[in-house]
């Protein structure tokens, strides 16, 4: 028994050797998920009221139950006519808190939104004044 306990000992102390060993800049944090809006021209004000009832109470919801960290807002002037000019970021711990996280958040929507239906209505309603550039993924990460 001694010799297994020891065995499993230099193995999770090697393990832990060879991670202390990377040679990566950096450590690794939380994830943001990001999506990049391009409000239509005079529409921002009407947007950012539409993002106040919904994104705001759903974000505050998923927040309160622990399933995101924390969210963002970020509005700012577009580089180019093609370009995004407001930023929505939503912190998780993790990429393993992305596994089943509709499951979690679809009741929020429900509760937040309404139905699919009426969801489905307030999204259809968005396409008038904005545009959806694009949705990533990226961790946050600390330099050495």
């Amino acid at each position: 028994m001694n010799k297994f306990l020891i065995l499993i000992v230099s193995i999770a102390v090697s393990m832990g050797l060879c991670r202390a060993q990377s040679d990566a800049p950096y450590t690794e944090g939380p994830v943001w998920t990001v999506t990049m809006v391009k409000a239509k021209a005079g529409m921002t004000d009407e947007y950012l009221k539409g993002l106040a009832k919904t994104f705001t109470g759903a974000m505050d919801e998923a927040k309160k139950q622990d399933l995101i960290m924390d969210y963002k807002i970020l509005l700012g002037n577009a580089a180019t006519p093609q370009d995004f000019d407001i930023l929505l970021m939503v912190e998780s711990k993790n990429m393993a808190a992305l596994d089943g996280l509709r499951e979690k958040t679809d009741p929020i929507a429900r509760k937040i939104q309404g139905t699919p239906d009426q969801q489905r209505a307030t999204q259809t309603k968005r396409l008038e004044i904005r545009e959806i550039i694009g949705s990533k993924n990226m961790r946050e990460i600390t330099l050495k």
